[in-house]
């Protein structure tokens, strides 16, 4: 009987794991270039610049583009989430306790997936739009729009925006951003917080932006391609048994990496928090 609950723990325990990721554990690895099942400690993210058409004579040679080809190197790295499980607590098959335990390692996976992310948009310092006492205005997204669009960045609907909770209260108060005047009743971004489209970009509030520790926090406007996100292990759980303890240990883990790969693709605004 202690076997077949114990099997029927370990089991469950990785496939809820697993699901709590997919479900909430990162907020940007969707946002982003994205490569998995990478073989060795490093993957390899293919950037080309752009090409010129020309004319040809009758008869003539076509020209051709002379694309500019570079490799930007991303490196994996290791990351675990464990934690205890007494042996009575899981022969009570409490499953809202091991619930609770499966999604507090697959959200904290989760944090470590979008911080390298945001540690990669925040190496992007060749468009920055620096802080004033107004925190995030009309004024400054559109000057990031201009940017994005100067730079010749595709407006395919592959742009994203993340922004902190300050800076998402600061878009509510602009009329083009929450008015239905403006966006329609579909757009709204009073029905739900995760996420929203505007101007072409889908906006997306997060906790986990940095901060200079001067009250000034940095949001980012990219386009997908301009970040990559390798994945050598999608996360996955070990589960042992230690007589000595009495109960199993829960591992959580995976292998994954971000790179910047085109800094043209990334705005960064720096905003004030009053």
């Amino acid at each position: 009987m202690a076997t077949s609950i114990s099997q029927a723990f370990v089991k469950q325990f990785e496939r809820e794991v697993h699901e709590a990721y997919q479900r909430m554990g990162s907020k940007l690895k969707g946002t982003v270039r994205s490569i998995n099942n990478i073989k060795g400690s490093t993957a390899v993210f293919q950037k080309v610049g752009k090409g010129t058409a020309s004319t040809k004579s009758t008869h003539g040679m076509v020209p051709v583009m002379n694309l500019d080809h570079s490799s930007i190197e991303c490196l994996l790295q290791d990351y675990y989430a464990g934690d205890w499980v007494d042996r009575l607590d899981e022969l009570k098959v409490n499953i809202d306790e091991r619930q609770v335990i499966a999604n507090a390692g697959a959200y904290a996976l989760g944090r470590k997936t979008d911080e390298m992310i945001i540690s990669s948009l925040a190496s992007a310092a060749q468009n920055l739009i620096p802080a004033t006492a107004t925190g995030l205005t009309k004024d400054k997204v559109l000057e990031a729009f201009e940017i994005l669009g100067e730079a010749d960045i595709p407006d395919d609907g592959q742009r994203f925006a993340i922004v902190g909770w300050k800076q998402w209260s600061d878009l509510l108060k602009i009329n083009e951003f929450g008015n239905s005047d403006y966006i329609g009743s579909d757009e709204l971004p009073w029905k739900g917080t995760q996420a929203k489209s505007w101007l072409g970009t889908t906006w997306i509030p997060h906790s986990g932006l940095p901060d200079n520790g001067a009250g000034v926090r940095s949001c980012f406007w990219f386009h997908k391609t301009a970040i990559g996100h390798a994945s050598g292990s999608d996360v996955q759980t070990d589960i042992s048994w230690h007589g000595d303890r009495a109960a199993h240990f829960v591992n959580n883990m995976m292998s994954q990496g971000a790179a910047l790969i085109d800094a043209n693709g990334v705005v960064v605004v720096d905003c004030t928090e009053l």
